[in-house]
This record gives structure tokens, sequence and C-alpha cells, in this order.
């Protein structure tokens, strides 16, 4: 097991807002092999403690499941604020914040690049496609999809890691049901090619007769 990307980035946004702000921070992850270690590299990184949560799910691609998991375990420690990667290799459709948020009851702000203490709550940025943001104070218990931390995940020196080996990890224990409507992921592939793009070459006279007699071609203009 290896931390993705995008919970790497939020990780490293949550130790952001605790240097910044003074908050608690805790690491939570659904157990697995590899996990605990995962979970030391983390108090490596800054948080104050982790959390293993014990489940009983088969198919780490269940993200329903996993939401059930995850907010049992988020209501006993008594989060207020959750930062979470908007994807995993397993949630392959960014499901899990919004889910989430969902089976908490909470609001949930989903490709968040920074996340900054202001006033009694927080101060996000959100980004858009086509080079746009927007800014959005919250206050109140929130669910953060972080698409990328204001810096970059922080290198962690060897003699952290080894010292935060020793790091007690606390556990919670999970019961899960599959809720009746859940769907279910039957099957992955890729996507079969069905023509190729053609780039055109030379000037603009050049081209736009290349154009043309395409379009003549295909009959969507006179000869």
């Amino acid at each position: 097991m290896r931390l993705s990307e995008f919970d790497d980035q939020a990780l490293e946004e949550a130790v952001l807002l605790k240097e910044r702000s003074g908050a608690k921070v805790t690491a939570i992850a659904l157990a697995g092999e590899g996990v605990d270690r995962l979970l030391q590299t983390a108090v490596a990184r800054g948080v104050d403690e982790v959390v293993r949560v014990v489940h009983d799910i088969a198919d780490s691609r269940d993200t329903a499941r996993q939401v059930e998991a995850l907010a049992g375990a988020l209501h006993r420690i008594g989060a207020d604020v959750v930062l979470t990667g908007v994807m995993t290799p397993e949630d392959i459709l960014g499901q899990l914040a919004g889910t989430l948020a969902g089976r908490l009851g909470w609001p949930v702000f989903n490709a968040v690049t920074s996340v900054a203490a202001e006033g009694d709550g927080l101060r996000l940025r959100q980004e858009y496609s086509g080079g746009r943001a927007a800014i959005f104070d919250v206050s109140g218990p929130v669910v953060i999809g972080v698409q990328s931390a204001s810096q970059a995940p922080r290198y962690v020196a060897g003699s952290k890691l080894r010292q935060a080996a020793g790091t007690p990890i606390g556990q919670e224990e999970i019961p899960t049901r599959a809720p009746a409507a859940a769907a279910a992921i039957t099957g992955l592939s890729l996507v079969e090619a069905g023509g190729q793009a053609v780039s055109l070459e030379g000037d603009a006279t050049t081209i736009a007769g290349k154009i043309i007699a395409i379009l003549s071609e295909k009959g969507l203009i006179g000869a």
C-alpha cells in the first residue's frame, strides 16, 4: 500500500493548516498491508495522532462501504474538518469526498488548492476549468477534497522516520454494510480507438485548401 498522489497533497495541506493555526491533525486510514508504515510516515510529517480503521470491506473499489467505515471513525474521534484527496487509484470516479460529506451531513468542497484559517472558520480556494478559481469562507464542519497543497509535500528525513516508527497507532473497528442502492463496478477496460486525428501542415493557404478538400470529400460543401 502506498499513499496516493492526492492524499499526499491533502496530508501536506492539513499539516500546513496545523502549523499556521494550531489545529490538531489526526491521520486515519483503512487497515491494509503497509498501512502502519503510512501512518508512521504521517507522524514524521507532523500530524498529532494516527488511527487505523479495522473494517470488513473486501473490495477496495467499494467507496460506499469505505465511507461507512470512515464516517464511523470520524464520529468517534470527534473530527470537525476532513481533508482527503480528490481521487485515488481505487476511487476512480472521485466519489469519496462527496459521498463522505453526504453520509456526515456536511457540505463539501472539491478541487481545493488552499486551506487557511480565517477568523472562526476556513478560507478555501477552489479551482475550475479554464483557469478560474473561487474563494469561499466556510464555518462549521466541512469535507474538503484537496487537489493540490499550498506548497509541495515536504521531504522527511530518515531520522524522523525512525523516530516515528515507535509511534503508537490508535485503532477503531467499524462494521460496515453495503447501502441497498449502492452501485458496483463490474469491469474496467481501455477505450478502443475508433480513429485518429489528422494534423494539417503548411502555411495558411495550404491548410485552408486541405480543409476545403476534406469538407468536399465528405459532402459537407460543394466541390
